[in-house]
């Protein structure tokens, strides 16, 4: 195939697939409404964040996004001064650092009040 033809055909595959997410979630909580409706059930349930992850999401991917940034940050060091190979150094250190981060936004987001 041609260059220019797997972009056109990257972009065609990767909307069908956010198009077809999007449509089996609406229709889900469609349907899940409905169900609701029928059995006279309580509506707040469905409210969305009410338990609060919602408000934890910016703090979990910022820290996860910090600690990529230093984990890149520490694998370019590493490889400079260390025999390591450059693809070991920098996989190492952004996966370590990226779990520091998001273990370190568990215990933020625990202080949170709720």
């Amino acid at each position: 195939m041609d260059e220019n033809m797997m972009g056109v055909v990257f972009f065609i595959i990767t909307g069908a697939v956010i198009f077809g997410s999007l449509y089996v979630f609406y229709t889900t909580r469609n349907r899940e409404r409905m169900a609701l409706i029928e059995k006279n059930a309580d509506p707040s349930i469905l409210k969305s964040g009410s338990n609060g992850t919602f408000r934890q999401f910016p703090i979990k991917f910022g820290m996860l996004l910090m600690g990529v940034g230093l984990g890149i940050l520490f694998g370019s060091i590493l490889q400079a001064t260390t025999v390591l190979k450059e693809e070991v150094a920098y996989t190492a250190m952004i996966f370590l650092f990226g779990g520091a981060g998001l273990f370190a936004s568990y215990f933020i987001a625990k202080k949170l009040p709720k």
